[in-house]
């Protein structure tokens, strides 16, 4: 019988599977979609998840915190990737971009230390560095490394970054969120709240014109299956908190084998290539995991 530590750290793992392969899927409708259609077809992918956890529900009565703070948990999430969009046609580069957003487990981390007052060893701390230095070479842009001068350039006060580090901030008080949500409700119940949370701002979307409802059945199809997979893996990422996993531990851990997974398939299914930087970052990204996971 698994142990809830070794739980938290399987779900931990399965969120981060199920984001990487999300990751693997979005590729394919990156350039055909906007990020409002985006949100559409994840919160229509999302719904067709709820078979999983429809018999779990019934049979329970969720607390009314619980509930508010799931919704709250969407409403941050959504904002963070509507934030990176911005950053995109605001005329940030991906090479910045993307590896500064990368490092809202930063923000999580410090919630957790602060506010839920979450301890952690020498080891665990170790296990963070490790790990968020992973996430920056597996970020898939190598400016950092190959030109540091030109990264450190491309930061000057803008608006692209700063909707950069507004995407950083709300995805990281998104995964804070979830850990409190599952302090009052199941992970079930917490997904139930997440769900509702986001359909109801695509229906805001739709409402405001912002979704072209125009879909090639191509779209549609692998639109859904990301927005499944996404929500697959915000419900891992719920029952981890539920199995009390620190919000510290399994926002890092899952921040960091993510793109691991994401970089693999690719391999595999899209036949790209394994750079030096993202061979170094997988392995740092597993060393992180491991040492994050250890309990003194």
């Amino acid at each position: 019988m698994k142990t809830k530590l070794e739980r938290w750290i399987f779900y931990s793992i399965a969120a981060a599977f199920f984001w990487g392969t999300w990751g693997v899927v979005a590729k394919l409708i990156s350039d055909q979609v906007s990020p409002f259609k985006n949100h559409l077809l994840f919160s229509v992918g999302m719904l067709l998840t709820l078979p999983l956890v429809v018999k779990k529900v019934r049979n329970e009565k969720p607390n009314r915190k619980g509930i508010i703070w799931g919704l709250v948990a969407g409403v941050l999430a959504v904002t963070g990737n509507v934030a990176v969009y911005q950053a995109f046609t605001s005329g940030g580069l991906a090479a910045i971009v993307i590896p500064v957003t990368n490092l809202y487990p930063l923000v999580t981390i410090a919630i957790a230390l602060l506010v839920f007052k979450e301890k952690l060893n020498w080891i665990n701390g170790i296990g963070i560095l490790v790990a968020i230095l992973a996430v920056i070479m597996l970020s898939g842009e190598s400016l950092l490394f190959d030109n540091p001068a030109a990264f450190v350039k491309g930061l000057g006060l803008n608006s692209w970054l700063l909707y950069s580090f507004v995407a950083l901030f709300f995805w990281g008080v998104f995964s804070a969120a979830q850990k409190e949500t599952t302090n009052s409700i199941s992970a079930e119940w917490s997904y139930v709240s997440f769900i509702v949370s986001s359909v109801v701002i695509a229906l805001v979307f739709v409402a405001a014109g912002l979704v072209d409802l125009n879909l090639s059945a191509k779209t549609l199809g692998l639109g859904s299956l990301a927005g499944m997979l996404n929500g697959l893996g915000v419900l891992a990422s719920f029952a981890a908190y539920n199995a009390e996993g620190k919000a510290s531990k399994v926002t890092t851990i899952a921040g960091a084998l993510q793109p691991v997974f994401t970089i693999v398939l690719a391999i595999i299914f899209l036949n790209e290539s394994l750079s030096l930087i993202e061979s170094l970052g997988i392995g740092l990204a597993i060393i992180g995991a491991l040492t994050l996971s250890y309990e003194s």
